[in-house]
């Protein structure tokens, strides 16, 4: 029984993990079509889809990590979440798939009118995608309502203000990534239009953190009590502090020039401290309050094989993803491009 407590634990964190490195990696290339309308020339916007070209398919890889994870380790928490989000998870995915098109799509058009539709489409599926996402995460955290083993409340259970909330809430952070990358990967007029974005969305990221951690004590009696009663407050009170400490150093360096790999990093740390704080609310809930993750979880048996494989390739997709990365380490030149 301990072991299996444990693998279902170590479940738990494989599929956080996985879920965090799409949120950062998906996150900032989705940031870039966020941004895309601030960029309105040719060439600039050429130079945003360069940043990103040689990377984006592989940052996907990790929602299907996470997404077949969650069916495979805990089949009961998706059988009830996916009847739950159908109409954000669907626009999600047609959004990805309508982006990856238009991605493509517009370094073959000639004609004006087509260049203009699938630039369009790249934003409009960017941001679709992005809130979509925010909405998934708002809609878990507000509750699911769970009639025995299923789900058992309504189509348009997920969609309240908490849910929009978080929706923009994503967007925004979306934007400062991708604002952070392109400081990191640009120079002249594109690098400096990126840090003054950084720096407008970095205001609007803080600010709408500041929103959904104040509106989701109030969500659930659990969620108060963990961060505002004692001791578990004290506990927990390095997240919010190192929260703060991330935010004034990312602010500082985003007004001072240099270091341009500082603000991505910073930014990844936030984003990084924001989840640490979402999974210290639902713990050990995988749909709070109703299912926890051994309520959930898959047979021992079949967890221990999955995770067999999952220990052998989790490691092969780091390394691949790392040197990508390095390879196309540095910045870009905008008169040579991946395309």
């Amino acid at each position: 029984m301990f072991v299996s407590i444990d693998l279902t634990i170590a479940w738990a964190l494989l599929l956080a993990f996985a879920v965090y490195v799409y949120v950062i990696l998906d996150g900032f290339d989705l940031g870039i079509g966020i941004l895309y309308p601030l960029f309105p020339t040719k060439r600039d916007r050429d130079l945003l889809m360069n940043s990103v070209a040689p990377v984006w398919d592989g940052n996907e890889t990790w929602l299907v990590l996470g997404g077949g994870g969650l069916f495979a380790a805990f089949p009961l928490a998706y059988a009830i979440i996916m009847p739950a989000l159908y109409p954000p998870v669907i626009a999600m995915l047609l959004a990805l798939v309508f982006r990856g098109v238009a991605f493509e799509f517009r370094w073959r058009t000639v004609r004006r009118f087509s260049q203009w539709f699938w630039d369009a489409a790249f934003f409009g599926a960017s941001l679709l995608a992005a809130v979509s996402q925010g909405v998934i995460l708002g809609a878990l955290l507000q509750g699911i309502e769970v009639d025995g083993r299923a789900y058992g409340g309504g189509w348009l259970d997920w969609l309240t203000w908490f849910s929009l909330l978080c929706g923009v809430a994503v967007a925004c952070g979306y934007a400062l990534l991708g604002a952070c990358w392109l400081i990191l990967k640009t120079e002249g007029e594109v690098h400096d239009r990126a840090r003054a974005l950084a720096r407008t969305f970095g205001f609007a990221t803080v600010g709408f953190i500041v929103a959904v951690s104040l509106a989701t004590p109030f969500l659930e009696p659990i969620y108060f009590s963990r961060w505002f009663t004692w001791p578990t407050m004290l506990l927990l009170s390095p997240v919010p502090v190192a929260v703060a400490v991330t935010i004034l150093v990312l602010a500082r360096t985003l007004l001072t020039p240099g270091r341009d790999w500082l603000p991505f990093v910073l930014s990844l740390g936030l984003f990084a401290l924001c989840f640490v704080g979402l999974g210290l609310s639902m713990w050990p809930y995988v749909i709070p309050t109703e299912v926890t993750i051994w309520d959930a979880a898959s047979p021992f048996k079949s967890q221990l094989f999955m995770f067999v494989g999952a220990i052998v390739l989790v490691p092969i997709i780091l390394a691949y993803t790392g040197y990508a990365y390095w390879v196309f380490r540095g910045k870009l030149d905008p008169d040579e491009g991946y395309h």
